[in-house]
C-alpha cells in the first residue's frame, strides 16, 4: 500500500489512528497519534482511513486548480509556497504557484548527499497551482537539496525565455519570517519566488562608492543591565534549530552585548544563561576569564537565578 506524508491512517492491530509525519525507511513510518506522540510503525500494520484526503504529493498530470485569469501577459511570478498540513502540523507541503501567463514544464529532483531522486514532473498551466512535495519540518537540517528545472512556454509572439535552473538548500532561517496569506491555496504559508529578477547594478552609484570613505560609523545602542540569552528570547524559530546553531546564536548575542557594554563604559552587566547542561555558561566564563576589559565575574542574584546568571564587572568601574 502506498503511504505519503500527511495521510490519515489506522493501526491494524489496535484501536489507534494518526497522521503520517515521517518516513523512517522503506518498511517503517512515523505516525503522530491524537495525543501528539510520534510512533514508529511498520507499514504492514497500517491502513488508510477512507474519506480522509492525504494532502500528499501527486505525481504526473493532475487536475490544476484554476484561479482568475488576467488579460495582460505576466512575465514573472513563479512562487513556491511552503504551508503546514491543516491536520498534521509537523508536515509541510510545497506548492508551486504559477502566477505568470506561461505554461510551465517543471521538474523537481532532490539531491541527498549525492543520491538523486526525481520527485515531480508535469505541466503547470498559467494562473494555476500544483502541490509538488511534502516533508517533515522538524527534519529540516537533513532535508535534501532541491533542484528545480523550469521551461516557460507560450504561443504568444514573444522571444523565448531562458530556462530556469534553481538549486535550493533550505535552512531554518528561511522560515524566520512571518507567513503570508496565499489566496491560491487558501492558507498562510512561507513564500519564495523562484524567478525573482536579478537586481540591476547602478554603475554610477558603484563608481561613487569607491570615492566614499570606507569607514562608516555604526551606532552602538546601550544594552540593558540584564541580558537574557535564552534562545526563545532571541529567535522565534528556535524549535527548528539544531543544538549547535542555538549555542552559536546565543554566544554571538552575548559577544555583541558584551562589546556594547564596554563601548558605553558600563560598570557591570548581567547575562542570564540558564542552568541547562552548563555548556553556554562554560563558554561565557571561558571568554570573560581571558577578556582584558573584565575585572571579575560572579554568579548573579542567586536568590533569583541560582547558577543561571553571571555578572561581569569591568575594569573601568
Amino acid at each position: 500500500m502506498n503511504f505519503k506524508l500527511g495521510d490519515f491512517v489506522r493501526f491494524v492491530d489496535e484501536k489507534r489512528e494518526g497522521y503520517i509525519t515521517r518516513i523512517i525507511d522503506a518498511l517503517t513510518l512515523g505516525v503522530t497519534d491524537t495525543d501528539g506522540f510520534e510512533i514508529p510503525v511498520a507499514i504492514s500494520n497500517l491502513t488508510h482511513v477512507h474519506g480522509h484526503s492525504s494532502g500528499a504529493v501527486v505525481r504526473g498530470n493532475d487536475q490544476q486548480q484554476p484561479v482568475i485569469a488576467t488579460a495582460e501577459f505576466k512575465d514573472t511570478g513563479i512562487f513556491l509556497a511552503v504551508a503546514e498540513d491543516h491536520k498534521a502540523s509537523a508536515v509541510v507541503h510545497f506548492t508551486l504557484i504559477n502566477r505568470t501567463s506561461y505554461q510551465l514544464l517543471l521538474s523537481l529532483t532532490t539531491d541527498k548527499k549525492g543520491a538523486y531522486r526525481g520527485e515531480f514532473a508535469s505541466t503547470i498551466q498559467p494562473q494555476t497551482t500544483q502541490q509538488i512535495y511534502s516533508a517533515n519540518l522538524a527534519d529540516i537540517e537533513i532535508w535534501p537539496e532541491f533542484i528545480f528545472q523550469i521551461l516557460c512556454f507560450t504561443t504568444t509572439n514573444l522571444k523565448p525565455k531562458s530556462p530556469l535552473a534553481i538549486i535550493k538548500k533550505f535552512k531554518s532561517k528561511d522560515f524566520n519570517g512571518a507567513k503570508k496569506e496565499v489566496k491560491e491555496i487558501n492558507k498562510y504559508a512561507w513564500l519564495l519566488q523562484l524567478d525573482e529578477p536579478v537586481p540591476l547594478i547602478d554603475a554610477q552609484k558603484l563608481k561613487e562608492s569607491f570615492f566614499r570613505g570606507s569607514e562608516v560609523k555604526q551606532e552602538v545602542k546601550i544594552p540593558g543591565n540584564e541580558i537574557d540569552l535564552h534562545i526563545e528570547k532571541l529567535r522565534d524559530d528556535h524549535q527548528f534549530l539544531a543544538e549547535s546553531e542555538i549555542i552559536n546564536i546565543q554566544l554571538a548575542h552575548f559577544q555583541q552585548m558584551l562589546d556594547a557594554a564596554i563601548v558605553h563604559q558600563l560598570p557591570s552587566i548581567i547575562f542570564i544563561h540558564g542552568v541547562g547542561n552548563g555548556t553556554l555558561r562554560h563558554h561565557i566564563h571561558k571568554i570573560i576569564s581571558k577578556h582584558p576589559q573584565v575585572k571579575t565575574f560572579m554568579d548573579a542574584r542567586k536568590e533569583k537565578f541560582g547558577f543561571g546568571a553571571t555578572e561581569v564587572i569591568f575594569k573601568n568601574s
